[in-house]
């Protein structure tokens, strides 16, 4: 019995052949740059929705660091995942909304004229200079918005009533782009390490219990 049941506990893992692992380090890169186009591609058809990008990137992202580990054999290299995780979540997230307002916004010269506060969500009322009041207003999740009423700011519009307003100082899409590709740079690198990783401790036959050491 006891015998038995070491052996489910340490169990040698298979050994892979040198081409086995080169194929499931590709397939890994693969997955790494196909899972930020698909947040990125749903960022783009989701423009008004950003809620469903974010659970969808969430989900991939975390099945890309389970990935690793799975194949790494040790958890360390899945929580070294998580950075550029998160860099590919920004950057694919707020890639899509932000290209869309620099390249079809229309700027605005505005008035905070007002400010409408529930918990930590913000919603700034805002005047043009002839007076107009926008349809639309400037929203801020947080506690300390850095806005207040009789502020002048720059803001871009969505002539389609797409994307929500932002302030023009916060659009940004060549940085969020940026971040993305930083984020799949670091996958890039982590894929051949976490396999070349579990290559060699299955060659030596590194047992299932050994999973969360280094």
């Amino acid at each position: 019995m006891n015998e038995q049941g070491g052996t489910m506990a340490g169990r040698r893992p298979g050994v892979w052949s040198t081409t086995g692992a080169f194929g499931r380090a590709l397939g890994l890169l693969l997955a790494a740059w196909l899972v930020a186009g698909t947040i990125a591609g749903v960022s783009y058809l989701a423009l008004s929705t950003v809620g469903v990008p974010i659970v969808l990137g969430v989900v991939l992202c975390f099945a890309f660091g389970a990935a690793v580990v799975a194949l790494h054999r040790a958890w360390w290299l899945g929580f070294l995942s998580l950075l550029p995780s998160v860099m590919v979540l920004v950057g694919a997230v707020q890639y899509a909304p932000e290209a869309a307002l620099e390249q079809r916004g229309v700027r605005e010269q505005v008035t905070i004229v007002g400010a409408d506060v529930t918990g930590n969500r913000h919603r700034f009322e805002l005047q043009k200079a002839d007076g107009t009041v926008l349809d639309e207003s400037l929203d801020y999740q947080g506690s300390s918005p850095p806005y207040s009423p009789g502020d002048n700011i720059t803001v871009i519009r969505d002539p389609e009533g797409v994307v929500p307003l932002e302030e023009a100082t916060r659009v940004d899409s060549a940085g969020r782009l940026g971040t993305l590709l930083a984020g799949i740079s670091g996958w890039t690198l982590i894929a051949p390490l976490a396999v070349g990783r579990g290559h060699i401790r299955r060659i030596h036959g590194r047992p299932l219990r050994d999973l969360p050491t280094f």
